[in-house]
Parts: C-alpha cells; sequence; structure tokens
C-alpha cells in the first residue's frame, strides 16, 4: 500500500503531466506504479502524452523521493489520501474530467453524502450578505446537507460558522497544503471542522496560497457540489469562476438577486440574466428546485402503472440509457445527458412513480 502510495504522489509531480493526462496513463498502463516502469517507446503512443512527456516521465524517477517525505507528512498527521482509482474518492468528482487525480483529506465528513451543496461569495460582503448567508444555512438546518466553500474572507467562512452553529457538517477546500490555514485568522473555525466535516486540498505540504493556486481549488467545490449557490459577487471574481465550472460540471447553480446598481450585486445578477444561474431567495428555494423536500411526503405519494405510459424525449433518454447501462449513478447520467442535478432527479422520481425505474443506495437507478 505504501509503495502504491509512493507512486501515485510521484505521478502528479511528474512535469506537465496534469490531471487529465495523468488518468490516460492509468487508463492505458494500470496503475501510477506502471507509469514509471514503462519504456518511452510505449508511453509517447498514448493519447495525450507524445515524445515530450514520455521524456519527462522516464527521466523523473527522482520525485519519488519527495513523494517519500509527502508520505511521512500523511503518516504523521493521519491524513487521508484520495486517488482517483480509489473506492473512497468523492464519485462526485470522478465524472468531472479535469478532477484531482490525487487529493489529501483530514475530517470526518463523507464526501460522498447524499445531498451537498457549495456556498460562495464575495470576500468583503455587506450587511445583507452577511445576514442573507446566515439565514440560508439556518434554513438548511435540518435538511442533512453538507456545505462545501473555501475557507475564505466573507461568505465562505461565514457559511462555514453557520453550518457549525447549526451543527451541519462542513468542509473547506483549500488552495494550498494541509500543513498551514490561510488566512491564518481562520485557524480556529478549521480545527473545529475537522470534528464537523474536514479540510480537503490537492496540494501537497509546502505549497503556499499563491493565486494561480485558487482557481483550481474552485473546480474542486464546483465538482464536489450537487448545487452551487452564489450570495454576493462582484462582476468578476473567484465565485464568477466557481459557477461557470460548475455549470460545466452540469451542476445546478443558483444565485441570490441583489439591487439594480449595487456593486456586490452585478454578480449575481448577471448570473441570473444570461441563465448560468436560477434566482433563489432562501433556503426553501432552493430544496424546492432539487427536489428535496420532505421524503415522508414523496414516499406517501401514490405510485399508479398508467396504462399507457406517455414518455417524454428527456425520459426516453434515461430509459434508453438505463436499457444500457442496467444501473447507473445520477452524476455519470447526467454527465451523459447534459442535465443538471434537478432536473435529472426530477426526471428519475416521475419515472419511479411510474413503477418504471427504481432507486438503489448510493444515488444509483435501475430499470425496473
Amino acid at each position: 500500500m505504501r509503495d502504491e502510495l509512493l507512486y501515485q504522489i510521484g505521478l502528479t509531480l511528474i512535469e506537465g503531466i496534469g490531471d487529465i493526462n495523468a488518468k490516460a496513463l492509468l487508463a492505458y498502463c494500470g496503475s501510477a506504479e506502471e507509469v514509471f516502469k514503462q519504456k518511452k517507446s510505449k508511453l509517447q503512443k498514448i493519447p495525450g502524452i507524445g515524445e515530450t512527456y514520455a521524456k519527462s516521465i522516464t527521466q523523473s524517477k527522482s520525485v519519488l523521493t519527495r513523494a517519500e517525505e509527502e508520505i511521512k507528512f500523511i503518516q504523521k498527521y493521519k491524513i487521508k489520501p484520495l486517488f482517483f482509482t480509489d473506492g473512497n474518492y468523492p464519485t462526485r468528482l470522478k465524472f468531472c474530467s479535469d478532477s484531482p487525480v490525487l487529493m489529501y483529506y483530514k475530517g470526518s465528513a463523507n464526501l460522498n453524502a447524499e445531498r451537498i451543496v457549495g456556498v460562495v461569495g464575495t470576500r468583503k460582503p455587506s450587511e445583507y450578505g452577511r445576514n442573507k448567508t446566515l439565514e440560508f444555512l439556518n434554513g438548511l438546518r435540518d435538511s442533512g446537507i453538507l456545505i462545501i466553500s473555501g475557507l475564505a474572507y466573507g461568505v465562505d467562512v461565514t457559511a462555514h460558522k453557520a453550518a457549525l452553529e447549526n451543527n451541519m457538517e462542513t468542509v473547506g477546500v483549500l488552495a494550498h497544503g494541509l500543513d498551514r490555514i490561510y488566512p491564518q485568522t481562520h485557524d480556529k473555525i478549521a480545527k473545529r471542522m475537522l470534528n464537523q466535516g474536514g479540510l480537503l486540498t490537492d496540494f501537497m505540504s509546502g505549497t503556499n496560497p499563491d493565486a494561480v493556486n485558487f482557481p483550481k481549488r474552485n473546480r474542486i467545490v464546483a465538482g464536489l457540489v450537487d448545487a452551487l449557490v452564489v450570495i454576493e459577487s462582484k462582476r468578476t471574481g473567484g465565485s464568477l469562476i466557481t459557477a461557470t465550472i460548475a455549470s460545466s460540471y452540469n451542476k445546478d447553480v443558483f444565485a441570490f438577486p441583489g439591487r439594480a446598481g449595487d456593486e456586490l450585486a452585478e454578480g449575481c445578477n448577471a448570473l441570473i440574466k444570461r441563465n448560468k444561474a436560477a434566482l433563489i431567495e432562501s433556503a426553501e428555494d432552493l430544496l424546492y428546485a432539487m427536489q428535496w423536500e420532505d421524503k415522508e411526503l414523496k414516499k406517501s405519494k401514490t405510485k399508479q402503472i398508467p396504462l399507457q405510459v406517455n414518455l417524454s424525449e428527456q425520459e426516453k433518454l434515461i430509459m434508453n440509457l438505463l436499457a444500457d447501462k442496467k444501473t447507473i449513478h445520477i452524476d455519470e447520467l447526467c454527465q451523459i445527458c447534459e442535465f443538471p442535478v434537478s432536473k435529472a432527479s426530477a426526471l428519475l422520481l416521475q419515472l419511479e412513480f411510474s413503477n418504471l425505474v427504481k432507486s438503489k443506495p448510493g444515488k444509483l437507478y435501475e430499470l425496473l
């Protein structure tokens, strides 16, 4: 296991490879260790690798020394490495092409929780923005939702604190290694989160919170969630980047509207105007849109078998996919059909009511 992890960390250290090419190498070679053992002539035939990257791989044995140091850090601080092919790797991220091939996690929250919501926004919120964040989290108190954010100033840390106060689990995605907390003033809340959520990063120890790391961090926030909520944002900034990435992953994006002409409302209003985010004003709006209302109410609805099933084109698409796949995870379905999670959930629920589809544990679905 230690040797396997050594090569997995080493794979992430090969210059120029990146997450997408690393996954291609894993697919063709079978394991991280085999990547290091392959000859240059075979490596350069792998799509996306070519002669330059093949040469870089065969001359990268020295990265294993740095990988050995990271393993010592992981063991000392009881950090969980999450490799792309491992069973404990977050399922939602597996369906994002540029998701990290390896992440480092410390905490207690289940990263495959049934419901996950990301909350992002400006680092300098107004009183309105802070109050909306608090109200929103208060409204999600009994929903069983895991809250994801970036532990940054402003909306991020307000969301984390509100989640903790409402006995909800919350995970902070970091733009640096787990050997530090940035900003340092959030150290106390980060420690609380370890027992009621966690901290997650794809950066090794010793990595500084450089500006270039934050967009990379944002893709993890976007990929981990079912829905992303933006609360106050200028026209440009990290929140808009995260929203754009989430939309490209077919995630549901929501935004709180603001007053016309207000600088801190420009980003959210623009997302809504351009149909890149749905307008919400409360936690209830989100729960309704995501089909996360009272489960007991849904169960109590009478299921009837129609004499003649008239399926919509979207329902037919799902049925054909299930006929081919037998069993499918909702995130894979969303990726193939290009549906947001809320749309797919509504369609699958309707098919369940029609006794055509059965839901299974772990967000899996199959034909009846």
